[in-house]
């Protein structure tokens, strides 16, 4: 059920908060931002602000202003249960005086989005405080999950569906779409000292952690980076089928939305799996010419 909402927002500001949340959207977000064009403004409206809630929640823990300080972490926790407290008292019918819970608030007058789904949101992001590797691979895959598959359970409930199966192919999408950050952003994480490909992954391709750090490109490197990718490729492959069960409004963005991210797979691939030397990225003429193709499939 959704949540009781027993307070009006003036209409004003409630257009101003959506109006944030979509331009924090089209700031870090160029795929989803693109993709969402083919939702329908309520459900539009209502993914933006899922969004900034995760890119907000996300940036705290990258908090740039606080780092310097004495005990950076403290107040970076401090801020993360304040938001949390205010996702709290949200989903208690109260309004909060930001934007990006203002919008949330409307948000779960409409769609029935369980509290559990942002909270492990919030475990998950704090994961990448205390946890920078992964031992094995069901170890990452729960950490995708957190971070990315609840998202897509949040925002599963907002394009609506048929059949629960639905669910299940959205945690599959999550974790595909994550392993595919994780491999774009190989060398950026390393920077900040966060390791995401497994250990027993280093192992099995004879690839250590210290050649990782120095970015050291071999034939090892290639053959990681090619198992890394038949396996986000097995898990889109399996999202694929649940995009059926969507609302019919609302398949044309998911299946764009996988098509445009699983083709950073492919640009990995065209650079010749040097992630060192170059991030992959899907140019914006690629991601218009999916748009034919994937709109007569799903319409």
């Amino acid at each position: 059920m959704v949540i009781n909402t027993n307070k009006s927002i003036d209409p004003k500001k409630l257009s101003l908060a959506y109006n944030y949340c979509k331009n924090i959207t089209k700031t870090y977000a160029k795929t989803f931002y693109f993709t969402s064009g083919f939702l329908p403004e309520k459900k539009k409206n209502a993914a933006y602000a899922i969004y900034a809630f995760c890119r907000y929640i996300d940036d705290l823990v990258d908090l740039k202003s606080v780092k310097k300080e004495a005990d950076p972490e403290i107040k970076i926790y401090k801020a993360i249960q304040k938001w949390k407290e205010d996702l709290q008292s949200v989903y208690d019918g109260k309004v909060i005086d930001h934007p990006i819970m203002i919008a949330l608030y409307d948000t779960l007058s409409k769609f029935n989005i369980p509290q559990n789904l942002p909270n492990e949101l919030i475990d998950g992001v704090v994961m990448d405080m205390t946890i920078n590797r992964y031992d094995d691979f069901e170890n990452l895959k729960n950490y995708c999950y957190k971070v990315a598959s609840v998202v897509g359970l949040m925002t599963l409930e907002i394009f609506g569906y048929e059949k629960e199966e639905a669910i299940e192919y959205a945690i599959d999408m999550g974790i595909a779409m994550q392993l595919t950050n994780i491999l774009r952003d190989v060398k950026e994480d390393a920077e900040k000292n966060r390791i995401y490909i497994p250990k027993t992954e280093f192992e099995k391709f004879n690839y250590s952690e210290e050649e990782f750090k120095t970015f050291r490109f071999n034939d090892n490197f290639k053959e990681l980076m090619k198992f890394q990718i038949e396996r986000a490729n097995y898990f889109y492959d399996k999202a694929q089928n649940g995009i059926k069960f969507l609302d019919k409004d609302s398949r044309v963005t998911v299946g764009l939305m996988s098509m445009n991210y699983r083709r950073i797979l492919e640009e990995i691939e065209s650079i010749n799996f040097n992630v060192y030397t170059s991030r992959a990225y899907v140019p914006f003429y690629k991601k218009l010419l999916n748009v034919p193709r994937v709109y007569l499939q799903y319409n």
